[in-house]
Order: C-alpha cells, then sequence, then structure tokens
C-alpha cells in the first residue's frame, strides 16, 4: 500500500516540526497536493531543473527539499522563463514539492546536530534559541478503576516530562457527582439519578508540541462519554530549541587541524579560513547554511571558531578583530541532509507497512566551481 501524501509529510513532521521553523521562513508544500498516493520521495537539498529531471527518471512524485524552490513572490508564472519551465515540468509530471528549512534545521537529530556530531562535539547546546515548547497543566478527573490506564496513555503519548523527569504527575482522591440527563448514556449511573463515584484528579504537565496527542489520548482512554478535563498555559519554561550547535571537541587542536577536519568530513576540497592557523581551538560552534548574522552568538558563547558558510568580507573582518577565527566551507555542505532524511523516512514508512520508497538525490547543487 501506497502512502498518501499527508501521511508522508506527517512522518516529516515528526523529525522537523512546521512550528520549530524561524518566523517567515518558506517552508510547507509549496507546489502540487499531496492530496494523492506517493510512489516514490526524493530527498533533496535544492530543486534545480536537472533535480526535477533526476525525480522524473526516478518516477518520485513528491520531492522534499532543504532550500525554497519559491522563495521570493512570483508576479507571473512565464513558461519561456528558466523558472516558469521548472514549475511547468513540476506540474505536467505531477511532482509535488515540499519544504523543510530551518525547522530541520532547529530540529534534534536535525542539520546543526548533524554537523556537531560530524565533528565530534560533545556536551552540545544550541546556539540562538528560537522556540520554546510552551507548558500546559492537564488535569483530569478519572474513576478510580481505569486511573491506570488513562495517567499511562498520557504518559506514552509525552506528557509528564520534567527535565529529565518522565512520567510526573500528582494524584489525589475525592469524589465526582454527576446527573445523567435525557440523551445520555452514561458508563456509571442511570439517567436522572445523582451519582456520587470515587475518582481521581490527575494532573501533569503537557508540552505544546504533543498537546493535541496527549489529550486525544486520553479522551481515547477515559470510559467517560463526557470527560471533565482543563487545560491551560503554566508560566513554566519547556525545552528550548535553536539554532546552530556549540560544544567542545574530545582534544584541543589548532584551527588548522579543524580545517581539515571540516574538509574531510563535509567532503569539501577548499575552505575559507578567517584567523591563524596556529590558534588553538577547543570550543566550536557550527550553523548550517548562512552564519554571518551569528557571528556575535558564537563570540557571547565563548567559541574559539565558527563554522558556516556565506560569510561576508566585512563581517569576516569584525569576527578576526573580535578574536573569533571562521571555517567557511560552503552553503552546499547541507548535502548532508539529503541521506540522513531519506534514511529516516524510508525507515518510518517500512515500520508503518507502506511500499512508498524514499531516495536521496544523487545530483550536486553546488553552483560554485573551484579552480
Amino acid at each position: 500500500m501506497l502512502a498518501n501524501g499527508q501521511t508522508v509529510i506527517q512522518m516529516m513532521e515528526e523529525l522537523a516540526p512546521k512550528h520549530y521553523a524561524v518566523e517567515g521562513d518558506k517552508i510547507g508544500l509549496q507546489v502540487g497536493t499531496l492530496n494523492k498516493p506517493v510512489s516514490k520521495v526524493l530527498v533533496a537539498l535544492d530543486v534545480t531543473d536537472e533535480v526535477v529531471d533526476e525525480a522524473i527518471a526516478a518516477g518520485a512524485n513528491l520531492i522534499i527539499a532543504h532550500h525554497a524552490v519559491i522563495y521570493r513572490p512570483l508576479a507571473k508564472l512565464d513558461f519561456s522563463t528558466p523558472a516558469g519551465k521548472l514549475f511547468e515540468k513540476l506540474i505536467k509530471h505531477d511532482i509535488a514539492v515540499y519544504i523543510s528549512h530551518t525547522n530541520l534545521d532547529v530540529a534534534d537529530g536535525g542539520i546543526n546536530d548533524w554537523m556537531a556530531e560530524m565533528l565530534g562535539l560533545e556536551g552540545r547546546d544550541h546556539l540562538e534559541e528560537v522556540h520554546n515548547d510552551q507548558l500546559y497543566k492537564l488535569v483530569v478527573f478519572v474513576p478510580k478503576a481505569h486511573h491506570k490506564q488513562v495517567l499511562e496513555a498520557m504518559w506514552k503519548n509525552g506528557a509528564g516530562q520534567i527535565g529529565h523527569y518522565s512520567n510526573c504527575s500528582f494524584n489525589i482522591d475525592g469524589t465526582g457527582t454527576f446527573l445523567p440527563g435525557e440523551g445520555t448514556d452514561p458508563f456509571i449511573g442511570e439517567r436522572g439519578k445523582l451519582e456520587q463515584v470515587a475518582e481521581v484528579r490527575i494532573e501533569t504537565i503537557v508540552p505544546m508540541s504533543v498537546r493535541r496527542k496527549v489529550v486525544q489520548a486520553m479522551l481515547k482512554a477515559h470510559p467517560y462519554e463526557e470527560v471533565a478535563y482543563d487545560l491551560y498555559a503554566v508560566d513554566l519554561k519547556g525545552r528550548s530549541f535553536g539554532l546552530g550547535r556549540v560544544g567542545r571537541m574530545p582534544e584541543a587542536a589548532t584551527l588548522e587541524e579543524l580545517v581539515e577536519k571540516v574538509k574531510q568530513v563535509f567532503e569539501v576540497p577548499f575552505v575559507r579560513v578567517v584567523g591563524k592557523l596556529d590558534k588553538p581551538v577547543r570550543k566550536v560552534a557550527v550553523l548550517g547554511g548562512s552564519g554571518g548574522r551569528y557571528v556575535n552568538k558564537a563570540l557571547f558563547v565563548g567559541a574559539d571558531v565558527l563554522v558556516t558558510g556565506d560569510i561576508d568580507y566585512h563581517t569576516a573582518h569584525d569576527a578576526l578583530a573580535a578574536g573569533l577565527a571562521i571555517i567557511d566551507p560552503g552553503h552546499n555542505i547541507e548535502k548532508l541532509m539529503k541521506p540522513r532524511v531519506a534514511q529516516w523516512l524510508a525507515r518510518k514508512l517500512e515500520d508503518k507497512g507502506y511500499a512508498t520508497e524514499v531516495e536521496a538525490s544523487a545530483l550536486s547543487t553546488e553552483v560554485f566551481q573551484f579552480i
């Protein structure tokens, strides 16, 4: 059985939820429809004419890419222009395009984590917070006989997590009263008769990211026709998510040694370097894509070096003057997302019994030549 496009994207958003994205980022469905069976997914960094040809040859009818194919507002769709021809080809071959950009950067197990892992960084934290998982208090009243099943259903779906502690709740015995009216089908008691039932008041914490799932699981496990529960925001900081990663190298190295490691693990022939090559480096900040805006953040967290792409001349001078080294391996190193996303999504689809295939684009979309 083939997975529907919406099902594929629901799985993708388990890895990179849309609400992790930086405000204004161009993510989500950009071309086509997800309301169709998907035979094959092609995972790409960029959506170029060559990548679309690759999708056609592979029989893919959904492209999941990191960089937006529609980045600026379109005034018109002129099929005689390069961009117009690209969209015409996508539309004629019924290929949908879905973008996962800064949400994939921010996500745990996303691009910035992969970069940090490839460099062997330890004790990682994010470079800049962009999202906090707002906490809610869920209070529900349950008959004693069903206390355990309702509580475990909520825990199983993400409730009760406080820091490094899980399955957190508070439970109070009490008496619930209700009077079933006309048209009701009470689980306990009779219509027109006031009931008093031994119940447990359960209180637990629910992060916003799993709020709907927890409530649905609670309602499904609860025996009552009408469930009495409260859900309200609390003034407590939840889990933080952010762009970039900062960590420490297992052993001190020179900037030159780190440069060689960056070239090796990211498979790039050249990098641009700011700083003295014999400079000792231990604390490293990484950020996929264009990281010029994050030089001050890297300085603030005490990084010795920032590994990122697209550093401009004047930003490089400012970093050098402030004592921050920079290694710029280019924007295209985000290509590392292709095999990792493809593998993750293929495993999810297979676990659910879907025959939809997932393939990583084999094409390089590096726009620069190194001569």
